[in-house]
């Protein structure tokens, strides 16, 4: 027969084993933390690779583009430069008013798994250079070189996104254009064509008309320069991405592709400068025409909750076989870790061919039914594996939701977890540690 010191002794035994299980089970669920670092490093590997494949398909097709111009460029003789007589400078002039026309039609390129967008587009620049303010430069008349008046723009990849020649219509006359020698950075390969303008019709309003193919690849913008800018932008790209200084005045998106105008006033960039290199940034309208590829941000996001999955699991775990008195030994927590970190691999490997949500779908059914068996068989339990299922269901909702609600997650995160700690709180308050 036990005496009264004996069953003491043993009860404080138990309470010992408990308690240091618990600090094992802990310091497991910290071990198993490791490994996903390394599912985190293949995740930012394999988004590297993805931009790679982009960066390599557009290296032989085109780039992004961006269009810049027209501009009226008048070269003049500075009198005031005595080291250097007679040396020529540059006066910009801008347009008045610029009518920008773009119909962007994407197509889809594959590189092995990876999509890029890319493009080919019908673009037309039409609008009207009013009079001249050439005396705002303070430039006797007489240095002014109209002679050498000559109309420019420029695409940033123009040597693959243009496969023709191109031609101005200036005051109803056809002119070709061709390739200008280096200038200030913002017009580096620019083209352009001599146009006559002469000091007599400096004073009176000139139109033009510029009509082009141009191939490019996730991106389009314009550089509004004129004075008074309208685009419209016409694609049966269902899921644009505007972008720029501003966004469409006006826009209609809908599955068979979107229609996008806009209004802009030219504030940034004066009308008529001199030998000036201007940041033509706060001037660029446009979109973006992305694949919307976030597979690898999700994946890395729901990686980085990994700890969380496993010590609710294991609580849970411990819970159960504390209060229910089946006893689960440290080689099965170790094995449904695993389960729980495989869960990643799973994430990562399916979204690439089918998305994250429906990798994220596939994989939790899966994982939460591994375990739900696994836990069934070791238990001799329905009823606990469906209790360990249900809470296994609930933690990975709970981290989904945290994932698709980016701007609320912290706010979701800190309520899930005072809600969890009150759980695991309320069931453990009987335990006699």
């Amino acid at each position: 027969m036990e005496t009264f010191e004996s069953i003491k002794s043993k009860a404080l035994s138990d309470k010992s084993k408990l308690f240091l299980k618990s600090v094992i089970i802990f310091v497991m669920a910290l071990a198993l933390w490791l490994p996903t670092y390394l599912i985190l490093d293949v995740v930012k590997e394999r988004a590297i690779r993805q931009k790679e494949a982009i960066t390599d398909i557009s290296s032989k097709w085109a780039d992004k583009q961006v269009v810049v111009g027209p501009v009226l460029v008048i070269p003049y003789t500075d009198p005031i430069d005595k080291q250097q007589p007679g040396y020529k400078r540059k006066a910009y002039f801008m347009p008045d008013k610029l009518d920008i026309q773009a119909r962007v039609l994407p197509e889809k390129r594959h590189r092995g798994i990876y999509e890029v967008a890319v493009y080919r587009s019908e673009i037309s620049l039409s609008g009207i250079f009013d009079s001249l303010k050439w005396q705002q430069l303070g430039i006797p008349a007489d240095n002014i070189l109209w002679n050498e008046a000559t109309l420019i723009f420029k695409v940033v990849d123009n040597i693959r996104g243009i496969n023709e020649d191109l031609y101005v219509k200036w005051d109803g006359s056809d002119l070709v254009t061709s390739p200008q020698s280096p200038g200030p950075n913002m017009w580096k390969d620019a083209f352009g064509t001599a146009v006559p303008v002469t000091a007599g019709n400096a004073a009176t309003s000139h139109s033009f008309n510029l009509k082009f193919n141009l191939n490019g690849s996730e991106q389009l913008l314009f550089s509004a320069l004129a004075r008074e800018n309208k685009i419209t932008m016409r694609s049966d790209w269902s899921n644009p991405s505007f972008t720029g200084v501003k966004l469409p005045d006006t826009r209609d998106v809908n599955d068979s592709g979107f229609v996008a105008n806009w209004k802009f006033m030219n504030r940034t960039i004066p009308l008529v400068w001199k030998e000036q290199v201007y940041d033509l940034a706060p001037s660029l309208l446009g979109a973006d025409f992305l694949i919307t590829v976030d597979s690898y941000d999700k994946t890395e996001r729901s990686v980085k909750y990994a700890l969380l999955c496993i010590i609710l699991t294991f609580a849970a775990f411990f819970l159960i076989e504390t209060i229910y008195k089946k006893p689960l030994h440290l080689v099965q927590y170790g094995l449904a870790g695993l389960a729980l970190v495989l869960f990643y691999t799973l994430l990562l490997s399916l979204s690439e061919y089918v998305g994250f949500n429906p990798a994220y779908l596939i994989a939790g059914v899966a994982t939460i039914g591994l375990i739900t068996w696994y836990v069934g068989g070791v238990m001799k339990s329905s009823k606990l594996a469906l209790f360990t299922s249900f809470v296994l269901t609930v933690v990975y909702a709970y981290i989904f939701t945290i994932i698709q609600l980016q701007d609320y997650s912290l706010l979701m995160g800190s309520i899930g977890l005072f809600i969890a700690l009150g759980i695991i709180m309320f069931f453990s308050r009987k335990l006699q540690w």
